[in-house]
């Protein structure tokens, strides 16, 4: 799990969190579940009957004796907040995928460039047609200047990790990073025999 899909999957867990519990305690005001199986609701919590309203009069009105600049300060934030979950979302959404990468370096050599799903398949079929290896599969992540290739093979049972291991970096992915001329791509490999757990090699 790269840094980032772990901070989106916490992100997304605490967001998730936050709306589960505000609405399950919204939910028990409206059938009024308080009163009818005798619950304590949270301390301070405004909504425990249908009746009930978020901001009463009194709170209202004492908000709006903070000052002019109190319901501008409220909107202002509100709208950044929306503006900063807006930006989240587009980033979220936005190309993971290189789509081509360059030949010989960057710049490319007279613009001669290779789609990543080209490479891709380059390197599935030559690592798997390795000795041991019943099954490859490439991806190409990353940003142009910043990619990053994921390798899974499935070995077969003659199979042995170290001379597969050995043998990938020799053969494609040394083939790889010679003809793109990204010598220092990062590679991760993960290494899974049939009936085993899955064993991780970067």
């Amino acid at each position: 799990m790269t840094p980032r899909s772990a901070l989106n999957r916490t992100l997304l867990a605490l967001a998730g969190l936050v709306l589960l519990g505000g609405g399950l305690l919204i939910l028990f005001a409206g059938l009024d579940l308080y009163r009818r199986h005798d619950l304590a609701p949270p301390a301070g919590w405004p909504l425990t009957t249908p009746a009930d309203v978020l901001l009463g009069s009194a709170d209202r009105a004492r908000w709006s004796s903070q000052g002019w600049w109190w319901w501008p300060a409220v909107i202002a934030a509100l709208v950044l907040t929306a503006l900063l979950a807006l930006w989240w979302l587009l980033a979220q959404l936005s190309r993971h995928r290189p789509g081509s990468l360059p030949v010989g370096g960057t710049p490319p050599q007279e613009g001669v460039e290779l789609r990543d799903r080209a490479l891709s398949e380059a390197i599935a079929n030559e690592a798997g047609a390795l000795p041991g290896v019943g099954h490859a599969a490439v991806v190409i992540t990353g940003r142009p200047g910043r990619h990053r290739t994921r390798i899974k093979l499935t070995l077969t049972p003659e199979g042995t990790p170290g001379a597969t291991l050995g043998a990938l970096c020799e053969g494609p992915i040394g083939t790889a990073r010679r003809s793109t001329g990204l010598i220092d791509m990062p590679t991760e490999v993960r290494l899974q025999v049939s009936r085993h757990g899955p064993h991780r090699v970067e």
